[in-house]
């Protein structure tokens, strides 16, 4: 018996397939230091847990409504109203296991199976875009994103991916893997090519609450957008509740089809989760405060040590709690094929990080490689990581060798002066 070819070819998230790396490197009893996957290291806030374990007891247990808990997505539209400066009804909200699901269900309620429609996202990217985008039925269009305009793209370039078959624009700001932010008058001109061209907007705006020097700004605030744009937030990143699978997502036109869709694949979202969701956004936020303090210094630590590094350059990201540094210099010193061969080198001495190519096909006119690292690690493991990584990088060794290292992954004799030796 065959598995479908749609299964076979679907994508992935690559971060986890490096975690499983990672892990099975630290059950042999390596050292690593990892930056490879974007979870905050804080705990769930007490007043969080308190309200899930009082829903379980009260015996709030059962299904609810597809769309969600009325009461939560009141919360919801709350919340969303406060921080968008738009007008959110409960009725234009629902709930799901987890904003991930909304990227599939925007694809499913603007685009038909096989027609030709067309879904423009970002490149580098989140990988789950491009691999539902593709076993949904639509046409991937990747929009470049630009290190000199930190990572926002070239409006001349969406433009130019415009066709008459375009369904759907993805946006995400903050940014997942750079960090970077789209500016007010970036977003004017898609919501002017979006009502020209008659598009929908899919807003990834997961990181909004994790942005250090400036008010974040959706482009559903501006007139006219939030008819024509899905707004997707959740609680994984802002409150530490990765595990709690808690997303949303408003429109005042889709939200009754997603919530169809959420009825034939999964009936609700968690139950007593929601009423977790709700006290996340109604209840006290200074945990929040005390995390997005903590990511903004961070930042400054590894974004200052990352240029201290001969052959890497970095530019300071705006958002979420990610770094994505210019390794092309570092590349061709130690004479490597590109970003994924550097990961393999690092992570072979001891420090996990992700490469370019793992939110994207790389765009044959560019250049430039790239690695990500999370910093939502501690600033111990932030100095001495990059401490390890800046000890190989600038290591004095020939091209050949350090090919062949990431090629079979054996360390170089210069890398293994700075090998990470056995926990045991």
């Amino acid at each position: 018996m065959k598995i479908s070819k749609r299964t076979t070819e679907l994508g992935t998230e690559t971060a986890f397939d490096v975690l499983a790396e990672v892990n099975k490197l630290k059950r042999e009893g390596k050292d690593i230091i990892s930056f490879c996957i974007g979870q905050p290291d804080f705990d769930t806030p007490q007043h969080i847990k308190t309200a899930a374990i009082a829903a379980i007891n009260e015996g709030k247990c059962g299904y609810t409504d597809s769309a969600g808990v009325f009461t939560v997505r009141e919360a919801v539209a709350r919340y969303l109203s406060r921080t968008r400066h738009i007008d959110v009804k409960p009725e234009h909200v629902v709930i799901a296991n987890g904003a991930k699901a909304f990227i599939a269900l925007s694809v499913l309620c603007t685009t038909d199976y096989g027609a030709g429609h067309e879904v423009i996202y970002p490149n580098p990217g989140y990988p789950i875009y491009e691999s539902q985008i593709i076993v949904n039925g639509a046409v991937p269009v990747p929009l470049p994103l630009v290190e000199k305009k930190h990572f926002s793209f070239e409006i001349s370039e969406l433009e130019k991916r415009i066709t008459p078959n375009t369904k759907l624009l993805i946006l995400n700001t903050p940014h997942n893997p750079t960090g970077g932010i789209l500016g007010e008058d970036d977003l004017r001109e898609v919501a002017r090519l979006a009502k020209k061209h008659d598009f929908w907007i899919f807003a990834d705006e997961i990181y909004s609450q994790i942005i250090y020097d400036k008010e974040f700004r959706s482009i559903a605030t501006l007139p006219g957008m939030y008819e024509r744009t899905i707004v997707s937030d959740g609680a994984s990143k802002s409150y530490a509740m990765t595990g709690w699978r808690m997303g949303f997502a408003a429109n005042p036109i889709l939200a009754p089809a997603m919530a169809r869709w959420i009825t034939n694949l999964e009936a609700c979202g968690n139950h007593m989760a929601q009423y977790a969701l709700k006290e996340a956004l109604d209840g006290p936020h200074e945990a929040t405060n005390k995390m997005v303090k903590s990511f903004h210094e961070r930042r400054d630590l590894i974004v200052g040590l990352l240029n201290q590094i001969d052959g890497v350059s970095c530019i300071s990201p705006g958002g979420a709690f990610y770094a994505f540094p210019n390794v092309t210099k570092a590349v061709k010193r130690l004479g490597l094929a590109d970003a994924e061969a550097l990961r393999a080198l690092l992570l072979q001495n001891g420090v996990a990080v992700l490469a370019d190519t793992n939110f994207g096909a790389r765009n044959p006119e560019d250049e430039d490689h790239h690695i990500r690292l999370s910093y939502a690690t501690s600033k111990e493991n932030i100095v001495k990581g990059l401490a390890r990584m800046k000890a190989i990088i600038e290591q004095k060794q020939t091209a050949a060798p350090a090919q062949t290292a990431a090629q079979t992954g054996a360390p170089t004799k210069a890398a293994q002066e700075v090998a990470v030796p056995n926990s045991s």
